[in-house]
């Protein structure tokens, strides 16, 4: 049997909330070994032209992508787009949609971290962190906590103040489902549930969830990602199987100090699934 490609179709820039540039992220899939590689900046494409041009020099197949933020529910739902027309007005007048909330959370999560944390400047102090400031987000002020001592990496930041029911937490109302799955179809992608692992829904909730995706055309889900354990491995395998999905395999990789997986770093998908970048040209 013919080895499966290293493919890794999930991760972030500078232009969200990476550290790397995407030209300094395609250089690093390729000395990994990563020869179908994704860009999915959260809510933003300004860093895929980049990140194609150099793809192109290091003769990498990039695929196009895009990670958009859902409401569902009281919680927050990724939804990656892959292989989608950039330029696409549907899916750029969406995005901008999704976007124009973030500075009003951002403020809002800054006045709720000061209160109890005691760390003055916390918005000031997170916008340093983010190379775009239009797209602000919890991890630039995880990266801000960290440097001010108050939690040892971001991960502890977000466990004790920045997941819903912690003091640094802001609701916020994002795109929903059916739009997200209409924009990434509109611009001629493929929808993706990202990291499903992470999501506290009951199990009745997850399968609603499954369910509406199917229906409106989503495409496939993240087996293989960076906060996956092995048990979710499996469970999502069999959730794929189940509903028809192609599986994707992508890192979540977003700085070269905070992230669990590096770029092309998970095993390979499991034999019996349909991969999803069978779809990507």
């Amino acid at each position: 049997m013919p080895t499966a490609p290293n493919v890794d179709l999930h991760c972030h820039s500078t232009v969200s909330d990476g550290t790397l540039a995407p030209a300094a992220l395609a250089r690093r899939a390729s000395a990994n070994g990563v020869q179908i590689w994704a860009l999915t900046d959260h809510d933003e494409t300004g860093g895929l032209a980049e990140a194609a041009a150099a793809a192109e020099k290091l003769d990498l197949h990039f695929v196009p992508g895009v990670e958009i933020s859902v409401s569902v529910g009281h919680q927050t739902v990724h939804i990656v787009g892959l292989g989608i027309d950039f330029a696409n007005p549907v899916l750029l007048a969406g995005l901008a949609q999704v976007r124009a909330g973030r500075d009003t959370r951002a403020r809002l999560m800054a006045q709720a971290l000061e209160q109890h944390t005691r760390v003055r400047g916390a918005y000031a102090g997170a916008c340093r962190y983010a190379g775009n400031p239009a797209l602000i987000s919890r991890t630039h002020f995880a990266r801000f906590l960290v440097e001010q001592g108050v939690c040892g990496n971001t991960h502890e930041v977000f466990g004790r103040f920045l997941t819903p029911g912690n003091p640094g937490y802001v609701e916020h109302a994002w795109a929903t489902l059916q739009d997200a799955v209409g924009w990434i179809r509109a611009a001629g992608g493929h929808a993706v549930i990202a990291h499903p692992g992470r999501y506290r829904f009951t199990a009745t909730e997850e399968w609603a969830l499954f369910t509406s995706f199917k229906e409106m055309g989503g495409a496939g889900v993240e087996v293989m990602t960076g906060s996956h354990s092995a048990a979710d491995f499996r469970k999502y395998a069999g959730l794929a199987l189940e509903f028809g999905l192609r599986a994707s395999r992508g890192s979540d990789f977003h700085s070269p100090q905070e992230s669990r997986c590096d770029l092309g770093g998970l095993p390979p998908l499991p034999a019996d699934l349909a991969p999803i970048w069978e779809l990507l040209h």
